[in-house]
Formats: structure tokens, sequence, C-alpha cells
């Protein structure tokens, strides 16, 4: 296994579709491996293979350590409900944040790493997760799907304790009722 540098914005590769991947091989098993350490070393949520300048559909995932990685290939968003908007960083724009709307559970149908397909459903950070990761593949950054982006003086604020974005951050059900009014996240 081998750190991968990760892509920074102004990146042509991040704005690329990625291909699918038909070889489940050696190599992918290399990659997925390294994409996995370099998630770790990262302190980051999710990791797609463009942010590593590898245009593939791959995604790793990794919201518990206790629960590990989640390894999807050539994965597609095959249903969603709710809304949740809330706060949203990425590796490739270090010391950004917005504010994004995403479905609040998506079911993601994939590959495994030897060719099989599976479906996995995920919700609140993991369905976030999932299509910021995704959107990735389709050479989509979040920023371009923000309500706004936070000013380094919000940052600051919030990560003090001093800024309250608990009325621009929430949760709703497929009825448009709030499920609860905060929500807070981690960088992916």
């Amino acid at each position: 296994m081998a750190l991968r540098q990760i892509v920074k914005e102004g990146d042509d590769v991040l704005n690329k579709k990625c291909r699918d991947v038909v070889n489940f091989d050696d190599r992918l098993a290399m990659l997925l491996e390294d994409m996995t350490e370099t998630l770790r070393q990262s302190g980051g949520v999710g990791l797609a293979a463009p942010q590593v300048g590898i245009l593939r559909r791959v995604v790793v995932i990794e919201i518990d350590p206790e629960e590990g990685v989640i390894e999807l290939i050539n994965p597609e968003i095959i249903e969603t409900h709710g809304t949740q908007v809330g706060l949203e960083g990425c590796l490739s724009l270090p010391g950004k944040w917005g504010i994004a709307e995403r479905p609040y559970i998506v079911t993601v149908k994939a590959q495994d790493r030897n060719g099989k397909e599976f479906t996995i459903t995920g919700e609140e950070l993991l369905a976030r997760a999932f299509c910021h990761e995704l959107d990735h593949l389709d050479g989509i950054l979040y920023d371009s799907k923000v309500r706004r982006m936070l000013t380094a003086d919000e940052i600051s604020k919030y990560n003090d304790g001093e800024l309250d974005l608990s009325d621009e951050c929430y949760i709703e059900d497929d009825n448009g009722e709030r499920i609860y009014p905060e929500y807070d996240e981690e960088e992916e």
C-alpha cells in the first residue's frame, strides 16, 4: 500500500467524467488499498479515484473505522428519500466549507472488488458521502451544488463554537417535515 497525492482544486482531472472499471484485478485491488490508506491518513470520510488522479469509477468511504471501509466500484444512485441540508467539505478543496442540500437516505448499486454486484443504503453522513463521492466520478465538485460557501471568518467562528448554523442546517423527511433541527458534518 502507498499513500497517493490528493488532487486539489484547479486540476482538470477533477472536472472529467470517469470511465467504468472493467478489469477486476490486482491493479484495482492496489488502487483500493492505496485509496483507503490515503483516506485514513487524510482524516476524511470519502475519497473518489479522480481525487488521486485516476479516471475510474472507484470510491472508498469510511464513516466509522470499527465498521470498516465501504468500497464502491461502478456505483450509481438508484433511490433517494428526504432532504438534509448541512455543512460539506472536500479533501480536494481544503479549508473550504459550504452548506449543501443532499438526500437524507440514499441507496447505491455498485460492484465489489471482485465484480460482484450489491446494493447499500445509507442515511445522514453516509448518504451525503455517497452523493458527494459519486459526483466526483462525474466531474462535479460540491462547491457547484452549495447554497452558499462559508467565509473564512464563519469557519473560524463555527470551529470555535461561536456560530450557530441550525437555522440553515436541517433534515426533512419526504413530506417536508423536519426530523430534527440541527445537523453537523465532518469533512469528506
